[in-house]
């Protein structure tokens, strides 16, 4: 998925689409949900034009390629919406095992993150651990949810998925994010990465610090995976590692294994100041 600099749509209404089956387009919201499951796909929003910055609006595009496994486990979500106080939403996911909890975390990460935000009051605020606690009990409020689910309904009952989700403004923009995903920024033409990798193999300081987590919480990597047997050290679902009833269920809890969380000021071109919250 790219995320451009601030346009104003030219046609604000419409959308060109290529093999996305859920697209929502209304007055205050413009939401467009990816083609998971399914098999590859792309989408864009319409042509846009160079807006003033105090106009919101962001120009975008997605694509999905599925490779040499048998379902499509990643999809992408954008939320383009008047309540958000001039922020859009934009998430991808990554799963594993299967799509369930891919697809759980699409139609549902969204309200819980706005909930939590107080329908985008917190990220005009400037209280900055405010949004930071507010997008952790989000995403522990999501991935509580997702578990009970699996567990109701039995389907794909060890999937799992990671999450990369940005609340992005003209001058601003929160990075929540579990897993292996990334954020890339672009400044002058050149790659920024601004995100860590949640990985338990590598010798960059995020794999180290996570190698250690796991072996304090008892657990052991095998050929870069967690007890021989997953390859990211922090996701949404994965039930054999969280429910108490299962093997592994000291590893990979919700509150052991939180999302990063990182906020920036930037104006249309750059990045100005940076921080982990």
């Amino acid at each position: 998925m790219a995320l451009l600099r601030p346009q104003i749509p030219t046609s604000p209404a419409t959308g060109v689409y290529s093999n996305y089956p859920y697209s929502i387009w209304t007055f205050k919201h413009n939401i467009v949900k990816g083609s998971g499951g399914r098999g590859a796909g792309r989408c864009c929003n319409a042509i846009s034009i160079d807006a003033p910055a105090a106009v919101s609006g962001i120009r975008w595009g997605s694509a999905l390629l599925q490779g040499a496994r048998g379902e499509m486990e990643d999809d992408a979500m954008i939320v383009q919406s008047d309540d958000l106080g001039g922020f859009s939403y934009a998430a991808v996911f990554d799963g594993h095992a299967g799509f369930s909890s891919v697809r759980f975390l699409r139609d549902e990460l969204y309200k819980e993150c706005v909930r939590e935000l107080q329908g985008g009051l917190l990220l005009n605020g400037k209280d900055l651990n405010a949004v930071r606690k507010a997008l952790q009990e989000a995403f522990e409020s999501a991935d509580e949810k997702l578990m009970n689910w699996l567990e109701r309904s039995g389907e794909e009952i060890e999937s799992g998925s990671t999450a990369t989700v940005i609340f992005v403004s003209n001058d601003a923009l929160f990075i929540s994010h579990i897993g292996d995903s990334c954020v890339v920024f672009s400044r002058s033409g050149k790659a920024e990465m601004l995100t860590s990798s949640h990985r338990p193999y590598g010798s960059n300081k995020t794999s180290l610090e996570e190698i250690r987590r796991i072996r304090k919480a008892g657990g052991w990597i095998v050929n870069g995976r967690i007890c021989g047997d997953i390859s990211v050290s922090r996701a949404f679902g994965d039930m054999r590692f969280k429910n108490k009833q299962k093997e592994y269920a000291f590893l990979l809890s919700s509150k052991k294994s939180r999302a990063e969380i990182r906020c920036y000021f930037m104006n249309p071109n750059m990045v100005i100041s940076s921080g982990v919250v």
